[in-house]
């Protein structure tokens, strides 16, 4: 299969108390697994397409795929990378605020980390429905704050993607229940600052 479920990068019980072990099962076991499964099935009829990096499947609104299998590829190809940063800037013993470059253009572009944090934990709580809240870089470099429902991502209108927080329900229904600020509040204590500082630094 051309795309297929990267490994966690810690284990199924390392982000407790925040976020446990039969969540992550569910999520990442199932509903990551799914997403994959159904990019590969969408994209059988197109092997030229399967050799794209995400970035490049989902450009321009994934422009690159035939109207047929467009939504297919947007809505799971959209949901494999999605997720795909999603764990990557989770982390134990994690949290706190970042510094170096990427400290440093949060608090040019956001007035201070605590700005920051309210601004995206206020977008991601506020999106209606499924989806995502987002930090992101613009083509000319910037800093921004989004969210996109479903699984759309940020990469199709030409933004580089640096930092997530998903909030599909089955991202923190089996422990926060409705309480969707709760688990927005508690998913700050285990980012990996160091792995968003990379995805910041990359061109």
């Amino acid at each position: 299969m051309p795309y297929t479920l990267p490994p966690l990068p810690y284990p199924m019980d390392a982000l407790a108390p925040v976020l446990d072990k039969t969540t992550l099962e569910f999520h990442y076991g199932k509903h990551h697994q799914t997403y994959v499964t159904n990019l590969n099935k969408a994209l059988e009829p197109f092997p030229e397409l399967q050799k794209l990096s995400f970035d490049e499947l989902l450009a321009n609104k994934a422009s690159k795929v035939p109207e047929a299998a467009r939504q297919a590829v947007i809505n799971n190809g959209g949901g494999v990378a999605n997720h795909n940063l999603y764990w990557q800037i989770l982390g134990p013993k994690a949290g706190g605020e970042p510094g170096g470059e990427l400290g440093n253009a949060i608090k040019s572009t956001f007035g201070s980390f605590a700005t920051f944090k309210e601004k995206l934990s206020d977008a991601s709580v506020k999106r209606f429905g499924s989806g995502w809240g987002w930090l992101v870089k613009t083509p000319d470099g910037k800093l921004e704050i989004c969210s996109t429902a479903n699984q759309d991502s940020p990469v199709s209108e030409g933004k580089k993607t640096v930092m997530v927080i998903d909030v599909w329900e089955h991202a923190y229904y089996l422990m926060y229940q409705n309480r969707r600020p709760d688990y927005v509040n508690a998913i700050w204590g285990i980012i990996n600052w160091a792995e968003v500082a990379k995805r910041f630094g990359r061109s």
